[in-house]
């Protein structure tokens, strides 16, 4: 019997294991979502990594957050924070200023206007995990989570 997933990419030969399978699955399942929240995105002129980081900045509140904070706390991995800060500073949504007590520390806060674009962007940014996970109950969110968890922790292990 043909997965899903055989169909929709079109493989012919069995997956060489649930392993496998599962695998290409999260990968396909997460390059959908990050699809689908890069368009929702889009209208605010943020990427889903800018949006990441201007969720962080917006937890870390008027203190703010060292760069390298900022790059632990990242949902998705990106190599070049220090890029995709200069990409905020300049559309006037953070600032980055040293710190008083140690010159060598950056701080880089939320802007009034970072605030205001991501209390906008909240709205369809929570659209699409609504869309994707309503068909979901509770139970079945709370197993995915753990699940997704424990794959996660086997990294830890490594």
């Amino acid at each position: 019997m043909v997965s899903k997933l055989q169909a929709e990419i079109r493989q012919q030969r069995p997956f060489r294991s649930r392993e496998a399978e599962a695998l290409l699955n999260v990968l396909r399942t997460a390059d959908a979502l990050t699809q689908r929240l890069a368009e929702a995105l889009k209208p605010f002129g943020l990427t889903p990594s800018q949006y990441n980081v201007l969720r962080i900045l917006r937890g870390a509140g008027a203190e703010g957050s060292r760069c390298g904070e900022i790059a632990e706390r990242l949902v998705a991995h990106d190599p070049d924070v220090t890029r995709l800060l200069d990409r905020l500073e300049r559309s006037g949504l953070v600032t980055r200023a040293r710190d008083a007590e140690d010159r060598r520390v950056v701080r880089t806060t939320i802007t009034a206007r970072g605030l205001a674009v991501l209390k906008v962007a909240d709205g369809p940014v929570d659209a699409v995990a609504t869309t994707h996970f309503s068909r979901l109950g509770v139970r079945e969110l709370g197993q995915m989570i753990a699940a997704l968890e424990a794959v996660r922790a086997a990294r830890q292990d490594h």
